[in-house]
């Protein structure tokens, strides 16, 4: 395992146990995150980095009975803890790292990554990876509850021309990994970047 991966799993390790009650306010910005992907009954979708499943629920919820939620992690304990909040019934948890998924390439209809863009070892390539799991014309959410200032002011940072998540380095990312973004947000009550795969 890389030196990122092992500094990923040790980060959220830590945190997982009291992870959910850290921030009990975020399901409606979830909820809301979920509903920009336009899901449809009988879709498939991938919540990459899934952490403690707080999207599961909203997605099972938008693809309904007939869909396939997957909610993928490379940390035990937390989806251990998805586990316990009983979001396991929402969707299929795999333990399983997002740069090499075990998943069937343009097998799903979207993928939802929460918090997750930040954590990647390769972001150019770890993107790639998500394209090649999603059929042409599916869909991307890059979401986080709070925006980029104020997640920085939070963890007692200010925001630098370099972070991956500014528009201008986004979109030339996406763009060079397999997607088109449609839409950017960044405002204190969310992040949201959607893109849809491209043929």
């Amino acid at each position: 395992m890389s030196d990122d991966h092992t500094h990923v799993q040790e980060f959220f390790t830590a945190r997982a146990a009291d992870w959910d009650s850290r921030f009990p306010d975020d399901a409606p910005a979830y909820a809301a995150a979920v509903a920009e992907l336009g899901l449809r009954p009988g879709d498939r979708v991938l919540d990459a980095g899934c952490g403690t499943g707080r999207a599961l629920p909203p997605l099972r919820a938008a693809v309904g009975p007939s869909g396939v939620v997957v909610g993928a992690d490379l940390t035990p304990a937390m989806l251990q803890a998805a586990v316990r909040a009983g979001r396991d019934r929402d969707g299929r948890l795999l333990l399983a790292d997002v740069t090499a998924l075990p998943l069937r390439s343009r097998s799903l209809d979207a993928v939802f990554a929460a918090g997750l863009v930040a954590h990647l070892p390769d972001p150019a390539g770890n993107l790639r990876e998500l394209a090649r799991v999603v059929r042409p014309g599916g869909v991307l959410a890059l979401f986080h509850p709070i925006g980029r200032a104020a997640l920085a002011a939070r963890q007692g940072r200010r925001i630098t021309p370099d972070d991956l998540r500014a528009e201008p380095n986004l979109r030339p990312l996406l763009a060079g990994s397999g997607w088109r973004m449609t839409s950017y947000v960044d405002e204190d009550a969310r992040f949201l970047a959607l893109a849809v795969r491209e043929g």
